[in-house]
């Protein structure tokens, strides 16, 4: 929230005088009430003797209360409260009926169409002071409050806009999916606000292909500022004495560089691996991220299922802990999966959390001779959690 824009929307009213209206077909009750405002400073008064006048004038003179008698010629009293309702320009300042006689009947028409009070005429001056007092500074803090919530209201579309600004250019750091020796493909479904999810892939050199999925906790523009700062930091290879073609030292230089204390107590999660595309070798390592599930055999029918994931805690949590590569050799089939927590993590409608099994087995179940689309996968989670992501969807498949 824009706290200045509030600050300005309340000092808008903070020196609003309080403003009379009469409306009263009676020169000597005009005068009277005159009389009885004249010396108070802080009050502005206005006469109108014709009724068929009533409502223009209250549009021009603003009023912050209005005294209307009830019995004038041409028009009843009560039909002119009516319509004071009914226009937009009056239909919430506070209108005081001044009646010639104590009537409850009368009182009560006069409240169900829209009187916020009801005197006999002429009141004590001290209790018509109070009710005018009273009832202009409830009209008056009632601006205020409307003033401050449509300041809110444009800060939060301003921010909304802003989010959606940042969502983009994140979508636009995105790398292209990839056909051919390697293939890619990946779903990436931002959270409803501005998530941290991260990822790319890259070669090496002619022989080496690197990759990798991050997830930064939180939301917000904080989480996707560090997000991209590490996707940029790991395409551009430009951490400092760090083997790009070495997962566990990639592992240790970020977690190095990106400390939590120094980026406003933010930390990561990472899935890293290489593909050396001549032996067939997968090597790998991970922080504190869900294992990335590998299937692959000689043909889809006998492929077998394994999870690839090395001890490690998250990045930016702890100084100087140690990372593990661990390597599996690809064989000819062969499907990797690499997700964020945001893929499975699903609540259903008892309330309770969707098993990592029923994901693995959404991922590892064949379908027409060959394994599940990133967008079959996608649609089968948008199906389970009605299409609200809480999180960060992104899920890589990758075939070697």
């Amino acid at each position: 929230m824009n706290n200045e824009a509030v600050k300005i929307s309340f000092e808008a009213h903070k020196d609003r005088p309080v403003t009379v209206l009469l409306i009263d077909d009676q020169p000597m009750v005009g005068e009277a009430v005159r009389r009885m405002l004249e010396k108070e400073d802080d009050i502005v008064f206005h006469y109108c003797r014709d009724p068929g006048m009533a409502i223009a004038t209250a549009v021009k003179t603003a009023p912050t209360v209005i005294l209307q008698d009830l019995i004038m010629p041409d028009i009843d009293g009560l039909t002119l409260v009516k319509y004071f309702r009914a226009e937009p320009a009056t239909r919430n300042i506070p209108l005081i009926v001044l009646s010639s006689e104590e009537n409850a009947r009368v009182k009560a028409d006069a409240f169900a169409f829209g009187a916020n009070d009801y005197l006999i005429k002429l009141p004590d001056r001290v209790e018509l002071l109070a009710r005018i007092r009273y009832h202009s500074r409830g009209y008056i803090h009632m601006l205020e409050r409307n003033d401050a919530f449509e300041a809110i209201v444009r800060t939060q579309k301003a921010l909304a806009a802003e989010l959606a600004e940042a969502a983009d250019y994140v979508q636009s750091l995105l790398p292209p999916r990839l056909t051919g020796a390697i293939t890619v493909d990946w779903q990436f479904i931002p959270s409803t606000s501005l998530g941290g999810d991260g990822f790319g892939y890259h070669w090496l050199d002619d022989e080496h292909f690197a990759f990798f999925l991050l997830d930064v906790a939180g939301h917000g523009v904080g989480a996707a500022l560090l997000s991209v700062s590490v996707v940029e930091a790991l395409r551009t290879r430009t951490l400092a004495q760090t083997d790009f073609g070495n997962p566990a030292d990639v592992l240790l230089h970020l977690n190095r560089t990106f400390k939590m204390q120094e980026h406003n107590h933010k930390f990561f999660t990472i899935w890293y691996g290489v593909f050396n595309r001549t032996t067939r070798e997968l090597i790998f390592a991970s922080g504190g991220h869900p294992p990335a599930v590998l299937v692959h055999g000689n043909s889809c029918r006998d492929a077998a299922t394994v999870l690839l994931k090395t001890s490690g805690a998250m990045i930016g949590a702890l100084e100087e802990i140690e990372f593990q590569n661990q390597t599996v050799t690809l064989m000819p089939f062969n499907r990797l999966f690499v997700f964020s927590d945001g893929a499975f993590e699903i609540v259903n409608d008892d309330d309770q959390m969707w098993e990592f099994d029923d994901f693995i087995a959404l991922l590892t179940t064949p379908e027409n001779g060959d394994l599940p689309t990133v967008e079959a996968v996608h649609d089968r989670i948008a199906e389970l959690k009605g299409g609200r992501f809480d999180d960060d969807f992104s899920l890589l498949r990758l075939i070697f």
